[in-house]
């Protein structure tokens, strides 16, 4: 279970999206289906003539596919759409077996997979069951034969959709919005280097104010929206935000929880990039999302809507109010110092709205987390 199932990446040192994708495949890679964005982990994650996704020792591993940077989101949901036909035709099959003049055991491997075919461990277990019955099968029958045909649907797929800020916050946001309101049991997954990486560190919609990039060379103007909350007004979206080096522990949960959950979720992960220029070097890209969590710069939560029916807050703020100085977390990257230089004039003003957004919004996920729920 716990193999690692990605290796040997061409992403640059100290990145940090491989890290969470390294987990994620460690979770669930034995029956994980990514639909790919196009970018920086679409580059390092398949590049010809090797991709860094693997198998483990029972030979399984990742389904792995690029599409164009714009309908990810629609591609990866038609890949669960597409697996979702065959697994409830797999329903309609073993049904029509039940009524039908087969082994003792192999009906009652059917019975199994049928009562938990839409659980992961239980579809696992039940899986290894019907193979065994199913193993050197030659005969006329012709259900069966479709069963032995898309017996590689019998385990519950975990289906994930990967890329960076660029594709979800801005050309790909439709698609993600679209696959959101479906509720469907779709798992989307954003790295946030909160800049175009792959193209050379362009601002976009998750760029924070102050930062400069290209297209904001004097800084950012404005600030960086705010994707969780948007997701999080359906109320019926798994929706969180993450950061590995700040809480493993919390990181870990949120994905566990989000792929467990029967509908649409959305993790939002914070992703140190070469891009923003650490003062630090990239060996410390860990202990630079810590300090981005410790400074107020990017705030850890999630919301579960399964605790709603349980009469619960569905909002649990994970990070605790700043213990450190917001200026010198964003004075240690080159995106924000940088300004200091070039447009001196209007830096100050800039930093200034630069920590004030971020404690705006601490405060009203703190009120969210505070509330009384009935």
């Amino acid at each position: 279970m716990y193999s690692r199932i990605i290796e040997f990446n061409g992403a640059c040192p100290g990145c940090g999206e491989t890290p969470y994708i390294k987990l994620i495949t460690q979770l669930y890679g034995d029956r994980m289906m990514i639909a790919n964005a196009t970018g920086c982990s679409s580059i390092w994650g398949g590049s010809a003539p090797a991709v860094p996704y693997t198998t483990n020792q029972e030979d399984k591993g990742p389904s792995w596919a690029n599409s164009l940077f714009e309908d990810t989101a629609e591609f990866g949901y038609g890949m669960y759409l597409g697996v979702r036909q065959l697994r409830e035709k797999l329903v309609d099959l073993m049904n029509q077996t039940l009524e039908m003049e087969i082994s003792a055991e192999l009906k009652e491997a059917f019975q199994e997979w049928l009562t938990g075919w839409d659980d992961a461990d239980a579809s696992k277990a039940a899986t290894a069951k019907v193979l065994a019955g199913l193993k050197g099968y030659v005969g006329d029958n012709k259900v069966l034969a479709e069963i032995i045909a898309i017996k590689d649907n019998l385990i519950k797929k975990s289906q994930w959709i990967l890329g960076g800020d660029g594709w979800a916050y801005d050309i790909g946001f439709g698609g993600l919005d679209h696959v959101l309101a479906s509720g469907d049991d779709v798992n989307i997954f954003v790295m946030d280097t909160e800049v175009y990486s792959n193209t050379g560190g362009q601002a976009s919609k998750s760029t924070p104010r102050a930062a400069v990039a290209k297209f904001a060379a004097a800084g950012k103007k404005i600030r960086k929206k705010d994707l969780v909350m948007m997701a999080m007004s359906y109320g019926y979206v798994y929706v969180a935000q993450i950061a590995l080096g700040a809480n493993m522990a919390q990181t870990i949960k949120v994905i566990e929880e989000a792929e467990a959950y029967k509908g649409p979720s959305l993790i939002i992960a914070y992703a140190p990039c070469i891009s923003h220029g650490l003062e630090a070097g990239m060996t410390m890209s860990l202990q630079e999302a810590k300090k981005a969590v410790d400074s107020g710069y990017w705030h850890l939560y999630h919301f579960n809507p399964d605790l709603i029916e349980e009469g619960k807050n569905p909002f649990s703020l994970d990070s605790k109010a700043p213990t450190m100085s917001f200026r010198e977390f964003i004075m240690g990257e080159v995106c924000y110092s940088s300004l200091l230089n070039t447009f001196p004039d209007s830096a100050e003003e800039l930093f200034e709205g630069a920590e004030k957004y971020p404690k705006v919004r601490y405060d009203s996920y703190k009120r969210l987390a505070d509330q009384k729920w009935n």
